[in-house]
């Protein structure tokens, strides 16, 4: 493992196709933006064998960030697979978008992997979203390492760093979480008095890996180190002999017994597998010539003895496409075969193409499987049961496709052409299909309003889109019924950005964004009279038609009611349910801003009639007359939409969020404990406030806040702000 002395193992240059679970680990990297996943990846590559030279974010050469647009942005903005040799054991790394917004892709990653780095920064700490991604790690009991980057940075102290880990990750057990080396700085520079990393110090073994030849180098430390190294490298010991399986270790240690170090590292690997122990190392991988890939060795080391095989974590549970239940699966490649899509994405001269983590069984080029999706309706993915034969396997390495002979459990691999499979989809045997039980996929709460900015882009924009949305389950497309716009729900502005440049650059669709329009409602405010009168008498056959009607408003939530008052048959029976049809059609369209009128009552009570000229149009259209005169005489009231809030953050960031959405017109209905240091606020507050609130409560929260929304209710509006509106309705605006 990491602590190991002695020689590593040589480089085997690329991965290679696995040929059992054993010899396969699956880790997703985890952090902040900017906090050095990608770079990390790199250079893992580079000790590996994998490339040659490692490139840079900056100047778009890492094998992870591949695409257009991560290349203009300098930051990951997909999920992206490298894998890796060490040692004999193919090792997939998983980079992840470190931006709050490409938080699908966080969580593809984590369903794909059976471990999780976490990246922070010596320079810049522990956000509140790595908080976040360590708790739902820690829910599903994934193991977890650290890794401390930027060690040269001006501000930057490892050992501060590993206080502020303890503290964030460890919880009710900080000594879980506990380096296995120490940075060992070299000479104070005279321009600025920085000590650069060289190499580290091994707790266990007690020896120096210095990388300042230019290579990794071994040897004893100094006798004046010896002394920096005790506490730390005791209380490492005390750690792992708390997580061990042997309960006569502690005793034998407390007795002064001298632990061996082999048992010791048994121990360690064993914990850390488990999910109970998290060690800390420290990584420069972007160092200078001399330095560049310092603690790449011992995280491969980490990786490969530490790090658990596929067949060590539990496989989602899976039902039959009905829902009926089945026994727990195990990784087993002689299984059946069970596999999900992770990812999907396009490509102009492959085309779609499915990255998929194969769970149990194995999956084979050109067999035909049965694809199922359920659960996404909601957000533009049909349910479907299909059976598609499987194109070319792949194993990807950034932009690369090698072609794979086949993926047994545990590996994860491209599938080409599967045209109906989307992200989160199971694939599985076409005589025995499954359904695996879904990731949480977060809600999309940003939404963009957007309308195709030429007639060509309007032909191609409902292609364009469906792609989108299939490739990308943290989207959502609504074609809202009462404003008629076209709507693109998503996590967030970049994320939003993103979507778009995708639709233009891979789809040929440009767009344009228009102001995202709430489902506002009109009713009375109090009681009128009118009288719709529709007589077209010129020769022929004519119109003639007459009613009076009453309205008066209803309690929120009745909608429309009529009643037929008329005696002496002043309307002719036939004629009644025609008046009522042209007062619903005039509803439905509005009679003061074009939105539809809601709530309240109707009251036929009179009108007139001809034997020859009177029809079902022409009575249509009187009562349609006669509720527009009643708006003329009457107060409306512009009702709008309120959602049911619920906002869970950090405890410290309370007091800001309800005075928040009390500017907001927001009305705090109560507040309750969610889990330890998290408080769920929950409100009623107009959706018209809250279009932008994804982005605002990120901000707000410093990264910790979430929320959910729904419908509850319509409301009347303010009259300052209904005021406007209407005033604007009336005056063409």
């Amino acid at each position: 493992m990491g602590d190991k002395a002695g020689t590593h193992p040589g480089a085997a240059g690329r991965a290679t196709a696995a040929e059992q679970p054993s010899a396969l680990r699956n880790v997703v990297l985890v952090g902040h933006s900017g906090s050095g996943k990608t770079t990390l990846v790199e250079a893992l590559a580079l000790t590996s064998g994998a490339v040659s030279r490692a490139g840079r974010v900056e100047d778009g050469g890492t094998v992870s960030d591949y695409d257009e647009i991560e290349h203009r942005q300098q930051r990951s903005v997909q999920l992206s697979l490298v894998p890796v040799e060490w040692g004999g054991i193919r090792i997939n790394l998983l980079d992840t978008p470190g931006y709050a917004d490409f938080v699908g892709e966080l969580r593809a990653g984590l369903r794909a992997a059976d471990a999780a780095l976490f990246v922070v920064s010596a320079a810049d700490g522990v956000d509140g979203a790595t908080r976040l991604a360590w708790e739902e790690c820690a829910a599903v009991g994934m193991p977890r390492a650290i890794v401390v980057t930027h060690l040269d940075a001006a501000r930057a102290d490892f050992e501060e760093m590993v206080e502020v880990c303890q503290r964030v990750f460890g919880g009710d057990d900080p000594d879980a979480v506990i380096p296995l080396y120490l940075p060992l700085r070299g000479e104070a520079s005279a321009a600025d008095g920085h000590a650069p990393v060289d190499g580290l110090i091994g707790l266990l073994s007690q020896r120096v890996f210095d990388y300042t030849p230019g290579t990794r180098t071994e040897r004893d430390p100094d006798p004046g180190q010896l002394p920096l190294i005790e506490e730390s490298r005791n209380r490492l010991i005390e750690g792992i002999i708390a997580e061990s399986e042997d309960e006569t270790l502690m005793d034998r240690y407390l007795a002064g017994e001298q632990c061996d170090i082999k048992t010791l590292i048994e121990d360690l690997e064993k914990a850390v597998a488990r999910g109970v122990f998290h060690p800390v190392l420290a990584a420069a991988p972007a160092g200078d010539g001399a330095r560049q890939g310092l603690g790449t060795v011992e995280l491969l080391e980490l990786i490969t003895g530490g790090f658990p095989t596929p067949q060590e974590r539990a496989v989602p549970a899976v039902t039959t496409p009905q829902g009926g239940a089945r026994p727990q699966l195990t990784c087993d490649p002689d299984g059946p075969l069970v596999a999900e899509v992770v990812k999907t994405s396009s490509d102009p001269y492959v085309g779609r193409i499915s990255l998929v983590r194969v769970f149990s069984g194995t999956l084979r080029p050109d067999e035909t499987v049965h694809v199922s999706g359920h659960g996404l309706e909601d957000r533009g993915h049909e349910d479907h049961d299909v059976d598609e034969r499987v194109g070319a396997l792949s194993v990807p390495f950034g932009k690369q496709q090698r072609p794979l002979a086949k993926a047994v459990a545990g590996d994860l691999a491209c599938v080409a052409k599967l045209n109906r499979a989307e992200t989160g989809d199971t694939l599985s045997a076409k005589n025995d299909p499954l359904l695996m039980e879904p990731w949480v996929m977060p809600d999309p709460l940003l939404p963009v309003a957007i309308e195709a900015h030429s007639k060509p882009d309007e032909d191609k924009l409902s292609h364009g889109l469906s792609r989108l949305v299939a490739e990308d389950p943290t989207m959502r497309l609504e074609q809202n019924p009462d404003t008629h716009q076209l709507v693109l729900w998503c996590l967030g502005e970049a994320h939003m950005g993103v979507a778009l440049e995708r639709l233009r650059s891979r789809y040929g669709v440009n767009v344009d964004s228009v102001e995202h329009r709430v489902s506002l409602r009109e009713t009375f405010a109090e009681e009128a009279t009118g009288r719709g009168r529709h007589v077209k008498q010129s020769g022929g056959h004519g119109q003639f038609a007459i009613c009076e009607i009453t309205v008066e408003p209803l309690p929120g939530g009745s909608g429309i009611e009529f009643v037929d008052k008329v005696v002496g048959g002043a309307v002719p029976r036939q004629f009644i349910p025609s008046v009522e049809k042209g007062v619903r059609a005039q509803a439905a369209k509005g009679v003061a801003a074009g939105y539809p009128l809601v709530d309240f009552r109707v009251t036929l009570h009179d009108g007139k009639a001809h034997s020859v000229d009177s029809s079902d149009a022409a009575f249509q259209t009187a009562g349609a007359l006669a509720l527009r005169e009643c708006a003329a005489k009457a107060r409306i009231h512009l009702l709008e939409p309120v959602a049911e809030l619920q906002v869970t953050v950090s405890d410290e960031y309370v007091g800001s969020v309800m005075s928040d959405l009390s500017g907001r017109r927001g009305r705090v209905s109560g507040t309750e404990q969610a889990s330890d240091g998290q408080t769920l606020v929950r409100a009623q507050i107009p959706e018209i406030e809250i279009s932008r609130y994804a982005v605002e409560l990120r901000s707000l929260s410093h990264g910790t806040g979430r929320f959910a929304r729904a419908y509850a209710c319509h409301e009347p509006m303010p009259q300052q702000l209904s005021g406007k509106i209407l005033d604007a309705a009336q005056n063409g605006g």
